[in-house]
């Protein structure tokens, strides 16, 4: 038996003037799921968070979010979520305890002083509860952020690009932490740039100008696209892949450390675009499997060239 919907949203629109960033889009979210919405900039997924959770209206469409109507119950719902949006948006000059504290206040949480202690052990902050916001690391910034957004036990996290700028340890611990609390029953919405995090969730929506392109597991997604992928190893990698750009069946030609991988969607055209430049230079090439940042690239290639 499916798990419920905790996000239920059909048609979806939203414009700004003349500019319409979300158009007749349609997300279901299942609950205990984490979903990674991914897309270039401008794609319209910090619009979309915000409709779903009723900081925007939408002009056309509508549906519910933990049950709840986005158009008429939106005070309700921003109560049930907790939101983190992309720029940190506690205050600097007050302590991570006094931080979580106002967060309370503002929720209603009860006995504030147990709960607040509760979030600062579960998300590690414990031995950092006096240290003022603005002195902490961009990793730890976004641990407070988290709290925050935990603080009044939601069941559904939306969360804007939350490791964006920190570093690889940071982002890991994060996405640590996110994977044990979905394994707890919390529903994930999370909008991320980085592949490796898209890899993590147990499902993928891309959107691009405001509509859902794809959506499956990481390994649908892949599969789906049908690329074919080649690497080489040798000499002169660079001089090889600039005389692969740009020819027929090549979307893309990059190089990775001591590799160029070389991607494309006609099988063909691709190995007779690999024959021409292991002429000019002495290649060692093998078909290799597509990964989920090729598929990114591809859709993003798409989306510009009007496909």
């Amino acid at each position: 038996m499916s798990a419920p919907l905790v996000i239920d949203v059909h048609g979806l629109s939203k414009a700004f003037g003349p500019r319409q960033v979300v158009k007749g889009l349609d997300l279901q979210v299942r609950e205990g799921e984490v979903c990674g919405f991914l897309g270039g900039n401008g794609s319209g997924k910090t619009t979309t968070i915000r409709l779903i959770c009723g900081l925007l209206r939408p002009d056309a469409g509508g549906g519910t979010c933990l049950g709840l109507d986005i158009l008429t119950q939106a005070a309700e719902i921003r109560r049930r979520i907790g939101y983190m949006t992309q720029k940190f948006s506690l205050y600097g000059d007050l302590t991570v305890q006094e931080n979580l504290d106002f967060v309370a206040r503002l929720y209603g949480v009860p006995d504030r002083r147990r709960a607040v202690a509760e979030a600062m052990r579960n998300i590690g902050l414990a031995d950092r509860a006096d240290q003022e916001a603005q002195h902490l690391s961009g990793g730890w910034r976004q641990r407070l952020a988290l709290a925050a957004c935990l603080i009044h036990h939601p069941r559904l996290l939306l969360l804007d690009e939350p490791t964006a700028g920190v570093d690889a340890k940071a982002r890991r611990e994060f996405w640590d932490l996110i994977t044990d609390m979905a394994a707890e029953g919390m529903t994930v919405l999370v909008s991320t740039h980085y592949m490796d995090e898209a890899e993590r969730c147990s499902r993928v929506v891309y959107l691009a100008g405001g509509r859902l392109i794809v959506q499956g597991t990481a390994e649908e997604v892949v599969a789906n696209a049908h690329l074919t992928v080649f690497e080489a190893s040798g000499d002169r990698l660079e001089a090889a892949a600039r005389a692969l750009r740009g020819l027929p069946g090549v979307e893309s030609a990059a190089i990775f450390g001591r590799t160029l991988r070389v991607v494309g969607q006609d099988r063909a055209a691709l190995r007779a675009a690999i024959a021409g430049a292991n002429a000019a230079a002495s290649l060692r090439w093998e078909e290799v499997p597509a990964r989920l940042d090729d598929v990114f690239i591809h859709l993003l290639d798409e989306t510009r060239s009007g496909a």
